[in-house]
């Protein structure tokens, strides 16, 4: 199911982190949910009423950025508004109308996206009348808002609802596997070979393509829906750094597939691009197999395969799960041997281990973790069930969860992994407190 993206934007300290927070109901201002995604965007899935979306939070907008750094914040709000199928533009009631605002008004009017101006630190309705202040801009409709306290928020949101378009419910049953990865790294020359036919158009230039492009591949008989990662569209994004964007892109993609297939180039290692798009991948709780493309071009490849292995372990420590191929879409060599590795990992996404096995694959962590005492108290752990499947996910019940730390968690996944496996697939496990019985 493809979800609809809202992206806020603005200026600088308008509250635009205070808003996110809310509406995702994270209270993270400024964490890096992805692993790897730089301060300046976030990406969360939330909901209102029924309603599912992605909220992407972006840095500050500065019309004529003097400085690189103000430039590629700029250059990211600018790209996300292009994908984002509804836009809040948050004004800062407090200060007032600035050129900055206008400038960015006049760019969503001229984008064609639906866009919600509101005004934020508005406290209560005395101090609504800020509002006119900001009709210059050039809407007739604002909203008074308080991300902070929440005045107006349930009006704001109830707009919002109204101009969501409905999430896309996919009519095929078949495995749905995207093709991501940074521009210029094979993808669609990796689409052409699985097809074994010119059904995108390869070229080294990124950004070649131009839309996402859905195509049907069958491979002994098996069908599997691909879904290629579009590039950039419209030239009004011609000039723009699209190394910084193709994770924007790569959401949607991301967001309805079964499987990932995360294209590496092998000659150029392990980048910044790559440990975002995997970190996507990664919090999207979807299957993924790495792919390092161009190994045709790859001198000493026993030597290369190490160095990758390392960059890999290292940089991509979140995704140790994910199993490794080295492929040459060009050359078609292995390619075909993904779709052993996909039939795989979608049995393991969709496993179901029986309480009694986990649990007494539970007792060795029980065992092994050691805790300070918590409050004075010992910390216990009583036992473990699965309650979803796709990716797996686990409760762990504890007499005081906040005892159990991040480290505790990753110790619980190793041993679950070892004795069950979930190869290509994230896990989750989730602590939940057992309730005390008190002494009358």
């Amino acid at each position: 199911m493809a979800k609809p993206i809202v992206v806020i934007v603005g200026r600088p300290n308008v509250g635009k982190s205070t808003l996110f927070n809310r509406m995702t109901g994270s209270h993270t201002a400024i964490v890096e949910n992805v692993p790897g995604v730089t301060r300046d965007r976030n990406y969360l899935d939330t909901e209102w009423e029924g309603k599912y979306f992605i909220v992407v939070d972006t840095g500050g907008f500065f019309p004529e950025p003097a400085e690189d750094i103000f430039l590629q914040i700029r250059e990211q709000a600018l790209f996300a508004i292009e994908e984002g199928d509804v836009i809040i533009h948050l004004l800062d009631g407090k200060d007032g109308l600035t050129p900055s605002d206008t400038e960015l008004a006049r760019l969503l009017r001229t984008s064609g996206k639906k866009v919600i101006w509101a005004v934020n630190k508005i406290d209560g309705p005395t101090r609504e009348d800020r509002l006119y202040d900001f009709y210059p801009i050039g809407t007739e409709e604002l909203w008074p808002l308080s991300a902070a306290t929440g005045y107006g928020y349930d009006d704001f949101m109830e707009k919002l609802a109204v101009l969501l378009p409905s999430a896309i419910e996919e009519k095929t049953d078949y495995p749905k596997i995207a093709i991501v990865g940074r521009p210029n790294v094979g993808k669609s020359t990796l689409i052409n070979m699985l097809l074994s036919k010119k059904r995108m158009i390869v070229s080294p230039v990124p950004g070649t393509t131009r839309d996402s492009i859905d195509s049907v591949c069958t491979y002994y008989g098996r069908k599997y829906l691909l879904i290629d990662t579009a590039g950039i569209k419209k030239k009004d994004m011609a000039g723009y750094s699209i190394e910084r964007f193709s994770a924007v892109r790569s959401l949607r993609s991301i967001e309805r597939c079964d499987v990932a297939l995360i294209v590496i180039d092998a000659g150029e290692g392990i980048v910044d691009q790559d440990q975002r798009i995997a970190g996507i991948v990664e919090t999207s709780g979807k299957g993924a197999i790495f792919l390092l493309n161009k190994w045709d071009l790859i001198d000493e490849p026993e030597k290369k395969y190490k160095v990758l292995l390392n960059e890999l372990n290292r940089k991509m420590w979140f995704t140790q799960y994910v199993p490794v191929l080295t492929v040459s879409a060009l050359e078609k060599k292995r390619v075909t041997k993904v779709f052993s590795i996909i039939d795989e990992i979608l049995q393991e996404r969709k496993k179901r281990i029986p309480t009694a096995d986990l649990n007494r694959s539970f007792r060795q962590v029980a065992t092994n973790l050691s805790f300070p005492l918590y409050k004075g108290k010992t910390v216990k752990l009583y036992y473990i069930t699965q309650v979803k499947t796709e990716p797996p996910t686990f409760i762990v019940f504890a007499n005081y969860r906040a005892a159990l730390k991040d480290a505790h968690i990753r110790y619980i996944e190793r041993v679950l992994r070892s004795s069950f496996s979930f190869k290509g697939t994230p896990v989750r496990i989730y602590v939940k407190e057992r309730e005390r019985t008190r002494r009358v």
